[in-house]
This record gives C-alpha cells, sequence and structure tokens, in this order.
C-alpha cells in the first residue's frame, strides 16, 4: 500500500464520497437549470429521453461501457476507485433529482443563478474527490488509455471525447444550449484554481487527524 495512504484510508474514502455528492449535486443543477449541461451528461439525458431508465441509471451504463473499452485499450482492469465513482455518481444524481424542490426556475434570472451555482459547486465537487487521491472516474481513465495507445497529448484526446459525446447526446435530444458553450469555456480554469485549494484543505485535515492520533497513541 502507498505510504501516503496508509493508516488514512479511511479519512480520505470519507473525503472522496463528500467530493462525489458536492459534484453530483452540481451536475444536477447544471440539468435542472436547462441552460445546457456538460457533454457527458447531455448524452445520459438524451439516452434517458431516448429509452427511458433514469439519467443516473444510464451514466452507471455509460461507465461501465467506458471502462470496458478502456480496459481493452489498456490491456488492464481499472483501479477500484473508478467503479466506486461511476456507481455512487449516478446513484446521487437520482437522489438528488428526487428531490421535492428541485425544479427548473421559472424565470431566466433564477435559471442563470442555478447554472451559476452548479458550475462553482461542480467544480469544487471535482477539486474535493480528486484531492482524496482514491481514483479517478471511467471517463479519466479512457482519456488516459487513449492517451497512452495514440501518443496524443491530454488536451486533444479530451477535447475529441467530448465533442463526438456531445454530438450524439446532441442527436438524442440532449439539453445543448448556451450554457453548454459556456461549461466547456469554464469548466478547466474553475477546476485548476479549486483543485489546488481543495488539495491544500485535504491536506491540512488529513495532518490533523494523523497528529492527533499520534498524539493519542502517546
Amino acid at each position: 500500500m502507498n505510504r501516503m495512504m496508509r493508516g488514512q484510508i479511511g479519512p480520505r474514502f470519507l473525503v472522496y464520497i463528500l467530493g462525489l455528492l458536492i459534484m453530483s449535486l452540481g451536475i444536477v443543477l447544471l440539468i435542472v437549470a436547462n441552460l445546457g449541461a456538460t457533454p457527458w451528461d447531455v448524452l445520459h439525458v438524451g439516452l434517458y429521453y431516448q429509452l427511458g431508465l433514469t439519467i443516473g441509471s444510464w451514466s452507471i451504463i455509460v461507465g461501465i461501457v467506458i471502462l470496458i473499452v478502456s480496459s481493452l485499450i489498456s490491456k488492464e482492469f481499472p483501479k477500484t476507485g473508478a467503479y466506486i465513482n461511476m456507481i455512487l455518481i449516478g446513484v446521487f444524481i437520482d437522489l438528488y433529482l428526487l428531490l421535492p424542490f428541485m425544479q427548473t426556475p421559472d424565470h431566466l434570472f433564477g435559471k442563470i443563478l442555478m447554472f451559476a451555482a452548479g458550475v462553482i459547486i461542480y467544480c469544487y465537487g471535482m477539486g474535493i474527490y480528486i484531492s482524496a487521491r482514491f481514483g479517478t472516474g471511467p471517463r479519466d481513465s479512457l482519456m488516459m488509455a487513449l492517451t497512452m495507445k495514440t501518443g496524443w497529448k491530454v488536451g486533444p484526446v479530451r477535447s475529441c471525447m467530448e465533442i463526438i459525446v456531445l454530438i450524439i447526446g446532441w442527436q438524442l435530444g440532449g439539453p445543448v444550449f448556451w450554457g453548454t458553450i459556456a461549461l466547456s469555456l469554464s469548466i478547466g480554469p474553475i477546476v485548476g484554481f479549486a483543485l489546488p485549494q481543495c488539495q491544500a484543505l485535504t491536506d491540512r485535515f488529513l495532518a490533523h487527524l494523523k497528529k492527533e492520533k499520534v498524539f493519542i497513541a502517546h
């Protein structure tokens, strides 16, 4: 086991779950705001419109397909964190969507506020779950597998993935609007700003727990 993780699996897992909960809330706010969702959620919503089930179910099903493709490309099984990420985000999305107050605002101003809150919450949730260093999700696993296979840089690979998924989701009737473009332009910079903050906060939290453990042991 990695020395960094030794003795801190529990706390790191709690941070990981918290991050997934927050990120899933951001995803749902973006979907409910109805101003455009992330490319992957455009696909999930489009599949929901065409085939039924739930948005969270399609998030999990698409995740399973992605992990299979990633395994075939990289010739190795994804890490445990990818499976946890896939299942929990799908479950959390459906649970949030069941909340009675999770409704699209009647006015544009309310939609914009919900959308903006969704972007911030989504990015900081991502920063928190990544800061736990407990593994990434299926989409990131596929991105890394394609990067190793093609020799391309991460940026072009991720962009191609997002464009292809967005086109498929749009053809299925998923929610593509100006917010989708805004998301594509803003998520990277916001995550780049949020991740160092989340990492510093998580590291401080884990260091504090470690000091308390040492103090109790003495």
